[in-house]
């Protein structure tokens, strides 16, 4: 079955098909399925209306499921955003950036997709939709596991939709890889960091992608930086024991081992950046 629905209410009925398999950019399905029979019912989201475009309110950013990452990057963001676009920039080549969309990359669910840290870290929410009506759930509880999500049949993202952070508020994104460019992750971190008008350290929010099955805040680390002072890098403060609760594995990019170095190295990097200290 091939569905081609116009309506999130087409798109939710047909995505109750059993094993159905949503697509929109296509970048993650396609190199999936490379030299395979596809046996799946395919639901193609691209022309769903309201799935795309950048919109703002009082609150917040929402980010349609169907924008593309060459899209985020035109976009008019505040500085909490750099990391964010940073990220967009490594997401791939730049056909890949012009095809790929913000939710895919998401529901693809791989623990090295580059999306997730940043978005993590500025505390994003993934607004579901379904025939019944839609729902809410911070992106920590939307990615469930190793290419695992908690999307029940019948439902499709329709946003993703992040909190306005504070105009002071700075971000940054650092990813490792055994390249430049288009490469998959061995590690990658992503910090926002607010400071008082003293200069104190008021918020920071940390994300670290590729050191375990799913993305992760580091919270022991954000609470540890609170009241830091100005002219102290963030960085010194780093620890192995931050990364309690990490579980990087041994692949052909890096050994576990390497990932837990590489991790504090980029975290801090990503702070410092984020703090103005580097």
């Amino acid at each position: 079955m091939y569905a081609r629905p116009k309506t999130i209410e087409e798109a939710a009925e047909a995505m109750s098909a059993e094993g159905a398999l949503a697509i929109c950019g296509g970048t993650d399905v396609f190199p999936a399925h490379a030299g395979k029979p596809l046996t799946r019912p395919l639901v193609d989201l691209s022309r769903v209306e309201g799935l795309g475009g950048l919109s703002e309110t009082a609150n917040a950013y929402r980010f349609g499921a169907a924008l593309t990452w060459s899209g985020l990057l035109k976009a008019d963001l505040p500085p909490a955003f750099d990391g964010l676009r940073a990220a967009a920039r490594e997401v791939g080549s730049l056909q890949i950036q012009n095809r790929g969309t913000i939710a895919g990359n998401l529901c693809n669910a791989s623990p090295a997709a580059d999306g997730v840290p940043p978005l993590l870290s500025l505390d994003a929410q993934v607004e579901i939709a379904s025939a019944s009506g839609r729902r809410l759930l911070p992106l920590g509880a939307f990615i469930t596991g190793y290419r695992k999500t908690a999307l029940e049949p019948g439902e499709i993202v329709t946003a993703v939709i992040v909190p306005k952070p504070p105009r002071k508020a700075r971000s940054a994104f650092i990813k490792l890889g055994a390249r430049r460019y288009l490469v998959i992750s061995i590690v990658m971190a992503a910090a926002v960091v607010e400071r008082a008008g003293d200069g104190r350290i008021t918020r920071a929010a940390i994300a670290i992608g590729a050191a375990s099955h799913v993305a992760r805040r580091l919270p022991v680390l954000e609470a540890e930086l609170l009241g830091q002072a100005a002219g102290t890098l963030p960085s010194s403060i780093l620890e192995p024991r931050h990364l309690a609760g990490l579980s990087p594995i041994d692949d052909v990019r890096a050994t576990a081992a390497y990932r837990l170095e590489a991790a504090l190295s980029a975290i801090g990097e990503a702070l410092d950046i984020a703090a103005g200290a580097a």
